[in-house]
């Protein structure tokens, strides 16, 4: 008999996934834990067992991972380092309170500074919200422990480097002039990082307006820290009861369904065709609109361009423009007040004038004069909460007219992913969606294929998609399987497969909408985790996303107007 093989790198990065996720939801039932006790060390040992490329040298016992660190406080509340305290709540009525919301731009949820020593953190998008944020809690943590173990001698006395620190932020707050050069000599003995390095990174945290400065940053993770480890004055991160009671049954999701049925009826667009688009909420506005409104004030030809220039910060006057044209053309907000984070437009495409519209736009007006379709357009959801969104929105619901379902006849999903070939901006259409971690496998018919955006100067993948737990908890074992076995997956994204089990479930079980629904998925690359220098925290794609984005808004859109 021959021996049992040792397990590889693949499967020791899938089974401690599975670990990470266990341990999540028993502390998330159990409702507070502390993050370097026994419990949380069970997470810490199976994240730095993963080893995560978006958390780059996470392994390391001396070198703190930078890049990580900034990418985690873009999505984090300002000044959470500075919080010995942190508590996830659903929504409780805070926003109705005197705290100030702080609000991550990366991950736009609502977070309230309580005092100095404790942040609460609103989670109203599922398990997954509560994954994320625990897996870069988690590894700030192990960030801090680092920093403070840079900062104490053989003995456990304090460097010198970090008094020399401690004056700094001092100054700092003071609003006193530092010299930096020395500064920076001594953040880097902190950081374990080279000057270079740590000038690069100071000047990126400088950058964001959301993050405090890196010397700032490091010295309340290191004093922290230290105080746990010398103080026993201990961190711990809590779930409140309401949490944990709402969490999985769709309170939010049910309000933000209802609210969009409302509109639909209060403005008698409820029995019209209904063509479903997740994307943003701005290509498609952009793409019906920004032609007229913004003719004469630019230069621009293509709706690309006009895209571009639209992308711009200071051109806030000329968005106001076509947001203006298009509320009084068809198109109607709906601002979020269910606590869902997604905001959505409704257009009654019979409104729009063709002769306004750009050549690169298929209208057929005779096909929509006939059959007078209604596009509804939400903003991303975020891994779980799209299964959540769909369900409630596929639900029978009454109203003085009796018992009624919404006439779906398409459904179109423009998402960003990690690309496993080719780079940022390119393109993927999928086949199928597979659910990481379980036995789920959604094969698709999908009315978006290859050839549909060929030729464009983007590279152009089909083939399956992996549906992940969490885009943080990825590493290049996990990914080069997917790639070269024969799952032959060409990227990982957070929703697909929760859109599939709501659409199949209501599709083919639940009656509610066509089984010949259409469906219109289609990626655009924000990274590429294979690739070093590529993974989501190298940064945004900035304008290079315009392209990629309105390509795939075109094409979902000529689909629904006319061009079959």
């Amino acid at each position: 008999m021959e021996p049992l093989s040792h397990r590889t790198r693949a499967q020791e990065s899938r089974a401690a996934v599975q670990r990470l996720y266990i341990a999540m939801r028993h502390l998330f039932i159990r409702g507070s834990y502390k993050p370097l006790g026994l419990s949380g060390e069970a997470v810490i040992e199976a994240l730095k067992t993963l080893q995560p490329e978006i958390y780059g040298a996470i392994n390391d016992p001396e070198r703190v991972e930078l890049n990580g660190l900034l990418y985690v406080f873009q999505r984090l509340p300002r000044g959470i380092e500075e919080c010995r305290y942190v508590r996830l709540i659903t929504r409780e009525g805070y926003e109705d309170s005197g705290f100030e919301p702080l609000i991550p731009p990366r991950r736009k949820r609502n977070c309230y500074r309580i005092d100095s020593e404790q942040m609460f953190v609103e989670m109203t998008r599922g398990r997954s919200d509560i994954y994320d944020i625990l897996t870069h809690l988690t590894f700030m943590y192990i960030e801090a422990e680092k920093i403070r173990r840079n900062s104490e001698d053989h003995k456990n006395r304090k460097r010198r480097e970090w008094a020399t620190l401690e004056a700094l932020v001092q100054k700092e707050i003071n609003g006193e002039d530092i010299n930096e050069e020395v500064a920076y000599t001594y953040l880097s003995v902190l950081l374990g990082r080279t000057y270079q390095e740590t000038l690069e990174a100071a000047r990126k945290f400088a950058a964001d307006s959301n993050a405090n400065s890196l010397f700032h940053v490091t010295y309340w993770l290191g004093k922290l820290a230290s105080e746990e480890q010398w103080e026993s004055l201990d961190r711990e991160i809590s779930f409140s009861a309401a949490l944990r009671e709402k969490i999985g049954h769709h309170v939010l999701g049910e309000i933000w369904a209802a609210n969009i049925k409302n509109l639909l009826h209060e403005n008698g667009l409820e029995e019209r065709p209904l063509h479903i688009i997740s994307a943003n909420m701005h290509s498609i506005m952009n793409c019906l609109y920004a032609p007229a409104a913004l003719q004469g004030l630019t230069s621009a030809q293509t709706i690309e361009e006009m895209a571009r220039e639209l992308s711009i910060e200071s051109n806030g006057d000329l968005r106001k423009k076509v947001r203006k044209l298009a509320l009084s053309h068809g198109m109607y907000e709906l601002e979020d007040s269910s606590g869902t984070n997604i905001p959505a437009q409704v257009f009654d495409l019979c409104q729009i004038d063709p002769s306004t519209l750009s050549p690169e736009i298929n209208w057929n007006q005779e096909y929509i004069q006939q059959e007078k379709p209604i596009l509804f357009v939400m903003d991303y959801a975020f891994g779980e909460q799209a299964f959540e969104t769909f369900d409630e929105l596929f639900k029978p619901y009454e109203n003085e007219s009796g018992r009624r379902v919404l006439p779906v006849k398409s459904i179109g999903i423009m998402g960003k992913a990690g690309i496993l070939e080719g780079g940022k901006g390119d393109l993927m259409v999928p086949t199928s969606h597979v659910f990481e971690g379980t036995a789920d496998n959604y094969p698709i018919d999908n009315d978006l294929h290859k050839a549909d955006f060929e030729g464009q100067g983007l590279e152009v993948f089909e083939g399956p998609m992996i549906t992940v737990m969490g885009t943080s908890l990825q590493n290049k074992d996990i990914l080069h399987y997917f790639l070269k076995s024969s799952w032959k997956a060409i990227g990982l994204e957070m929703e697909g497969a929760h859109y599939q089990k709501a659409i199949q479930a209501h599709a083919r079980i639940r009656n509610n909408i066509p089984t010949d629904v259409v469906l219109r998925y289609a990626y655009y690359a924000s990274d590429n985790p294979l690739e070093t220098g590529s993974t989501l925290a190298s940064g945004s794609l900035g304008l290079d996303g315009v392209k990629p984005t309105y390509l795939i808004s075109i094409k979902l859109l000529n689909k629904i107007v006319g061009d079959k």
